[in-house]
């Protein structure tokens, strides 16, 4: 089987962040990078070389398929922030519909600019899906 190649590595999450080309992608990216440190009390790291992850699980998948991811994450793409919320997003109905404007995706939450979305809701979001993958 194939090695999955983003992988975690000592890359500085700080360099990559000020080397986003788009001001407010910058600006939000490290907004969410701050969010998302606070929620799981872990540090940034960088996965691949454009992903920031934070926290660490081995998952094991029905297939027998094992490998190592992040609790969350994000990425300062050139459309949008996107947010991987990696136990995807069953249950989260309510939540999305008070987030703002987004698009989702199975495990990614799309955000164009911080200022469309209701930050506390997004916090909630990121809150109970650390929660539910901590817990297993």
């Amino acid at each position: 089987m194939a090695e999955l190649k983003t992988q975690p590595n000592d890359d500085d999450v700080a360099a990559f962040l000020e080397n986003v080309p788009d001001p407010q992608r910058r600006e939000d990216a490290k907004q969410v990078c701050a969010l998302m440190a606070r929620v799981t009390g872990a540090p940034a790291t960088m996965w691949g070389s454009s992903i920031i992850g934070f926290g660490q699980q081995h998952l094991v998948y029905d297939s027998g398929r094992e490998l190592d991811w992040f609790d969350v994450g994000l990425s300062p793409r050139k459309q949008s922030l996107t947010l991987y919320i990696t136990e995807g997003f069953d249950g989260y109905a309510e939540l999305l519909g008070r987030l703002g404007k987004h698009s989702s995706g199975k495990s990614c939450l799309y955000i164009k600019r911080l200022s469309d979305v209701d930050q506390d809701v997004l916090e909630e979001i990121v809150t109970r899906s650390v929660a539910r993958t901590r817990d297993g």
